[in-house]
């Protein structure tokens, strides 16, 4: 069996309501850098990962697991998963 390489980016920030002390720092030194007129901001991070599968929808199955299980926590952050990338490779079927 020939699985291809697809790769994603999880985008994890903190949920509407939780507090950002990162991005009240940010916001609280907006004015020292000269940029007035930001707001609201939020820090978070972005994981990218390269999942082998047999198709789109089953690496993505895979990835939104990850997010949900290891790489977010569901009561203080949300999670986004975006497709980074096409197919990149092919593999046999062989583990690495």
């Amino acid at each position: 069996m020939t699985a291809m390489d697809f790769r994603f980016a999880v985008n994890v920030s903190p949920k509407p309501g939780i507090l950002d002390p990162q991005g009240r720092a940010v916001e609280g030194s907006r004015g020292h850098q000269g940029s007035e007129g930001v707001s609201c901001v939020r820090v978070g991070r972005r994981i990218e990962v390269t999942v082998a599968a047999a198709d789109e929808d089953a690496a993505r199955a895979i990835v939104e697991r990850l997010a949900a299980e290891f790489l977010s926590n569901p009561l203080i952050e949300a999670y986004v998963v975006e497709a980074v990338g096409a197919a990149s490779s092919t593999r046999s079927g062989v583990p690495a």
